[in-house]
């Protein structure tokens, strides 16, 4: 009900962000004044865009560590296996939706002609886009020399790393020891970051106006022909992403895909309606049951689907990264496409279960590529709009990847015993019982 709430009052705020930017674009005497006016909205916008910057990097790194040590205690060989499979769908969707999303965006070019200019404060470093930018100064900055210092500085791909070793030292501790204290304290950590995370996009309508109006402002109601055209180009990518998620699945279930397809049509509507993927977890369990995958798979591949194999918010990222470069004239190269892709593809996985998460994500990246920051205004407005499909393909990736890899286990004719599977832990959350729905993000 939150996420409806705030979504009815993103939409209220973009209206009216509109018709007071095109009365004030319409009515000033001159450009001079219309850039005036906007630099006052820009004020509160420079505040929420402070706001989203503070809670990237502990936000990131208690997740990811928190989703690793998680993930670490089941030993079971047939959990192995099941999680294998699992993981390797998952990453080949992943990396197949964001390559869709930045190969559509390349070809639509939603964010051509727009024009706008870039913000002072990100005038030098975007420059850095097509020069100084090379494969081995990139790698060699990936890797952090202070935590202290990559945390301060907002160096997310630092942070990444470092969660990584220090996640596999925690997982190790615990299972030689049997016990750690720290695992309690990233848990209790992961809720509070979760509630500033709620705090503070609690402010994004008031965000929304003073963007958007500041950006009809200047450049007047044309710029909604741009908004129209990435939403719509958004959804021919989703009705793409979707046609490719059939044909795969057909390719391990056969003609049954179809029949899976009829059943989830219920929490994947609900999905959509509502923008959110919890919502539609239970109506999923039963569909997926009812199409006659085992329920200890199910129960153990569906959640683990909601931390790890999010395909519609992998195609967004991709459409909204590339949508601000274009709109700010920004050419980014191969290369730096190559890195937007692999780092969303780290970046997502510490996101489950935060509010608006692809919106954080977007933020968290767009200093890695030296796209400006004010960009990730530019989307806010109609993030609702792209959020519905984005979650509905959610959750029809994830039971087409459940039924496939129940599938695989009943062809190997081991069902797996109601003791065998523990429910993994959405990615960033602490250990919850197997059908605590209410908590899975």
């Amino acid at each position: 009900m939150n996420n409806i709430r705030l979504a009815k009052q993103i939409v209220m705020a973009l209206i009216l962000g509109v018709v007071v930017g095109g009365g004030l674009h319409h009515y000033l005497a001159n450009p001079e004044m219309t850039k005036e006016v906007a630099s006052y909205f820009n004020m509160i916008t420079d505040v929420f865009l402070r706001l989203i910057k503070m809670i990237i990097a502990p936000l990131v790194f208690a997740t990811l560590v928190a989703g690793l040590a998680s993930m670490s205690s089941s030993g079971s060989g047939m959990v192995a296996r099941i999680s294998i499979r699992s993981m390797t769908w998952f990453v080949c969707a992943s990396l197949f939706s964001l390559s869709l999303g930045i190969v559509l965006v390349n070809v639509f070019q939603p964010g051509a002609g727009m024009n706008l200019p870039i913000p002072e404060k990100d005038a030098a470093v975007a420059g850095l886009n097509t020069s100084g930018f090379t494969l081995q100064s990139f790698l060699t900055h990936v890797f952090p020399r202070s935590i202290a210092e990559a945390m301060a500085t907002n160096e997310i791909l630092q942070i990444l790393i470092f969660a990584l070793f220090f996640g596999a030292a925690l997982a190790y501790v615990k299972k030689t020891t049997g016990n750690s204290m720290i695992q309690p304290l990233l848990d209790e950590l992961v809720k509070v970051m979760f509630r500033i995370t709620d705090y503070v996009m609690a402010l994004a309508p008031i965000a929304v106006f003073t963007a958007i109006g500041s950006a009809i402002t200047v450049q007047g109601l044309g710029l909604l022909v741009d908004y129209g055209k990435l939403v719509g180009e958004f959804y021919v990518g989703i009705a793409l992403l979707w046609a490719a998620l059939i044909l795969v699945g057909r390719a391990f279930l056969g003609n049954a895909v179809f029949k899976l397809i009829k059943l989830i049509r219920e929490p994947v509507l609900l999905a959509f309606s509502t923008c959110s993927s919890e919502s539609a977890y239970p109506k999923t369990i039963d569909a997926l049951e009812n199409f006659g995958a085992s329920k200890n798979v199910t129960r153990f591949v569906l959640p683990l689907g909601y931390s790890f194999n999010l395909d519609g918010s992998m195609m967004y990222q991709a459409f909204a990264l590339m949508f601000i470069a274009q709109a700010y004239n920004i050419d980014l190269s191969i290369f730096e496409q190559v890195v937007i892709l692999l780092t969303c593809m780290i970046t997502s996985k510490g996101m489950a279960g935060v509010a608006r998460a692809s919106l954080v994500v977007v933020a968290a990246t767009l200093p890695i590529v030296h796209l400006p920051e004010a960009g990730l205004l530019l989307i806010i407005g109609i993030d609702p709009f792209m959020d519905m499909a984005r979650t509905a393909t959610n959750v029809g990736g994830n039971s087409i990847a459940t039924a496939v890899v129940a599938k695989l286990e009943a062809d190997r004719g081991e069902a797996p015993a109601a003791d065998t599977l523990e429910t993994p832990a959405v990615a960033g959350t602490p250990p919850r019982q197997p059908l605590n729905t209410s908590e899975l993000a």
